[in-house]
């Protein structure tokens, strides 16, 4: 797919050009979580990392909470492209406090934020579905797959933070009683398909998503108002715990979203050049859904997409990175 950079130099001078730079660089493992975006993300930094700054790099691919107890306890991987920080605050804040990680970009992407949603479909038909209350009264609009007797709301895959949430608020508005069941979607492209396939159909939709992603555009999913007030330290302790660590959940709105690329702290000292490309790489919302629709629309992996945003978008790129490294890049391709 691409030429190595040395194609176009001595053989002697590219080794010990590669080597010095390498020895700076040398290892980074990249945390690629288990969503399109993530995926994207990830590919695109290491993309960057290998040819712009000569890392080696290797990736670690789990969700948001394998990720995140692996950079507590085994110190990798050393950054993640993609956290959704507000899913494991308490953990990263203590880290943080403790010196051990840092949130290198706090606002990698713009515009981003999650909670449940409801399909355009629903929001059209049923205009009277304002808030929260209104559609848990009617579960009748929103027939679970394996009982229509009951309402069914897509959750997310294990592994995701949204899981728990989702889990927690589901019996915080007692919608179990209320003639609701939880669906597993079982995974990310479990959860797309249940929203690709619904809207397609002009079906109701209900279930936990985010944005800015290639569905949540495409299909104008909208944002169900949760009509409930927000406690920090409840949604800390108990409303982002498994359901064995919440014996009470409250009513809660979704807390406001938080992404960032978080590192380890002495990844970031230790290769201060990639640390800043890192610091710059920010993505407007409109920018990363084109890509996202170029993985979905191609079914193109993170890796395709990082390499079609590297061909194209250099005006964009090319201000996160040195010079030196935008030259490496445009050689390696």
């Amino acid at each position: 797919m691409k030429q190595l950079i040395g194609a176009a130099l001595t053989a002697g001078a590219l080794l010990s050009g590669a080597q010095a730079f390498a020895a700076d660089c040398g290892k980074v493992v990249i945390g690629e979580m288990n969503w399109a975006s993530g995926e994207f993300l990830a590919r695109l930094d290491g993309f960057i990392m290998k040819e712009g700054y000569q890392c080696d790099v290797e990736y670690l691919t789990a969700g948001t909470m394998p990720q995140i107890t692996s950079m507590n306890e085994k110190g990798t991987p050393d950054i993640a492209s993609e956290m959704w920080a507000n899913a494991a605050a308490v953990a990263i804040d203590a880290a943080i406090k403790e010196k051990r990680l840092v949130k290198l970009n706090p606002s990698p992407i713009s515009g981003a934020g999650e909670g449940w949603m409801m399909s355009a479909a629903a929001a059209k038909a049923h205009p009277e579905l304002k808030t929260i209350d209104d559609i848990i009264a009617r579960p009748d609009l929103f027939p679970h797959p394996e009982d229509p007797s009951k309402g069914g709301l897509h959750t997310c895959p294990s592994g995701w933070g949204c899981q728990l949430s989702t889990n927690n608020l589901f019996r915080a508005f007692d919608m179990e009683a209320k003639g609701w069941r939880l669906i597993d979607t079982g995974s990310g492209a479990g959860l797309d398909g249940s929203i690709a396939k619904a809207s397609e159909r002009g079906q109701n939709w209900l279930g936990y998503y985010w944005a800015p992603t290639t569905l949540a555009g495409k299909y104008n999913l909208k944002l169900v108002d949760f009509n409930s007030g927000f406690d920090q330290d409840h949604w800390d302790n108990c409303i982002v715990k498994p359901v064995e660590e919440c014996d009470n959940p409250k009513r809660s709105t979704w807390t406001k979203s938080e992404v960032v690329s978080l590192a380890q702290v002495d990844f970031a000292t230790r290769v201060p050049a990639v640390a800043d490309y890192v610091k710059n790489r920010t993505f407007e919302a409109g920018l990363l859904n084109k890509y996202l629709s170029y993985m979905h629309d191609n079914q193109a992996s993170g890796e395709e997409a990082a390499l079609e945003f590297i061909l194209n978008e250099e005006a964009t790129w090319s201000n996160w990175v040195s010079k030196d490294a935008v030259s490496r890049i445009k050689k390696a391709l």
